[in-house]
């Protein structure tokens, strides 16, 4: 697969990593603890695009095996001082296992891959799945690709285009999809969201 990141996107999180860090809210997803009810005690959960490392630091209080990572190196490095453990530098193109993960959560981080690459990045995480695992992302919704006021690039999916890319990915079981309205902290307004847990199939 061609490498699935925008590097504008990383440079802007590279360059602005202590800012956009202290500005986040300090609370968890909305969407983590009806997740984690999905999986046994002590589940090994891969977090993709862990940023300030509040979920991660969530899931291994609640006992859970937890393997963060994150795409730029500087975001990686203060949520590792945040969490006490090291978060992995790995961008989603590189993610490279197999049958190893109880769960991936990738929560307001996949909505960076453009929708071309998106269904080989969701292969890569099908195959990172025990079968049986989960899998959660969410995303912007909107019509078309495009960038925001920070030069960002997000892939703005509506529900069907969403749950069509999954369907070319991989065999993947449905097992819920939200639409929401979100955005605070260092958003500049609130967006539509849209939510997805999917299952490998046993």
């Amino acid at each position: 697969m061609t490498d699935s990141f925008d590097r504008k996107t990383l440079e802007y999180y590279s360059g602005s990593a202590e800012s956009y860090l202290a500005a986040r809210p300090d609370t968890i997803s909305r969407h983590l603890r009806d997740f984690l009810k999905r999986l046994t005690p002590r589940a090994s959960i891969l977090e993709l695009g862990c940023g300030a490392g509040r979920d991660s630091e969530a899931m291994i209080a609640a006992g859970f095996q937890v393997d963060p990572t994150d795409g730029t190196p500087e975001i990686a490095q203060l949520a590792s001082q945040r969490i006490g453990r090291d978060v992995r530098v790995m961008r989603f193109d590189e993610l490279d296992a197999s049958n190893l993960y109880d769960a991936v959560w990738a929560n307001a981080s996949l909505l960076h891959v453009s929708r071309n690459d998106l269904p080989g990045v969701l292969a890569l995480i099908f195959q990172a799945l025990k079968p049986g695992g989960l899998h959660f992302a969410s995303f912007k919704a909107g019509e078309a690709e495009g960038r925001d006021e920070r030069d960002r690039f997000y892939n703005y999916l509506t529900r069907p285009e969403m749950l069509s890319l999954y369907a070319r990915s991989a065999a993947w079981e449905n097992v819920a999809t939200v639409e929401y309205v979100g955005g605070d902290g260092f958003e500049v307004k609130e967006d539509p969201w849209l939510a997805i847990t999917v299952r490998k199939p046993r």
